[in-house]
């Protein structure tokens, strides 16, 4: 490939117009969160931006943002800076701007009901308990957001923290088995985006 067909390749991903889709990685910021199981929503969105080419790194929305196209559609890739239990609102926030329904939001978390290694997509539907789909649906309005839960793994006993064991660092076996569960959490989104969220639960689910 020439220098003007790298160009025009270049030109083609270039992002144009306003973004129709919001892709939101759950976490907490700082460095003390760094591989906790809390924080997969922040490394999936991290493999995600290598796998699509985009640098999630402007501050706006009190978050970390970059703006990409994947499957034809512009997409807002976000990291909410206002730490798990407020995520809704930096959320809410980059919606009302761009004028984003609900339906149009697409949020990836953790899930401490599957093991690591696995995941499960929902069209719509509750909180579940996790406090940041709670602050996404309370500041959003609606429940009715595509999401896609990564395990964490369940605590390793009924009397273990929660917070604790969500807090907790995955270990280096851990994080090798999430490295596939990145690349097939970027393929449903392809497919998300494309209308085709019937096939991404039936391919990952």
């Amino acid at each position: 490939m020439d220098i003007f067909e790298k160009l025009k390749a270049l030109s083609a991903k270039r992002p144009q117009g306003k973004p129709e889709y919001i892709i939101a990685g759950l976490g907490n910021p700082g460095v003390e969160y760094e591989k906790t199981r809390h924080n997969t929503g922040f490394m999936a969105v991290d493999a995600l931006s290598q796998r699509f080419g985009v640098s999630v790194n402007t501050h706006k929305f009190n978050a970390l943002v970059g703006d990409t196209v994947i499957s034809d559609k512009r997409c807002l890739v976000m990291k909410p800076l206002t730490y798990m239990n407020k995520s809704g609102e930096a959320i809410a926030d980059a919606m009302d701007f761009y004028n984003i329904p609900p339906e149009n939001i697409i949020v990836i978390f953790d899930d401490i009901s599957l093991d690591v290694g696995k995941m499960r997509l929902r069209r719509k539907g509750s909180s579940g308990g996790h406090n940041g789909i709670k602050s996404i649906i309370h500041n959003c309005g609606s429940q009715d957001f595509p999401r896609i839960k990564i395990g964490v793994g369940s605590k390793p006993h009924p009397d273990y923290d929660l917070a604790d064991w969500v807090l907790s660092r995955y270990t280096d076996e851990e994080i090798k088995q999430l490295q596939e569960v990145f690349d097939h959490t970027a393929r449903a989104v392809e497919l998300i985006l494309r209308g085709n969220m019937n096939e991404a639960m039936n391919d990952f689910n």
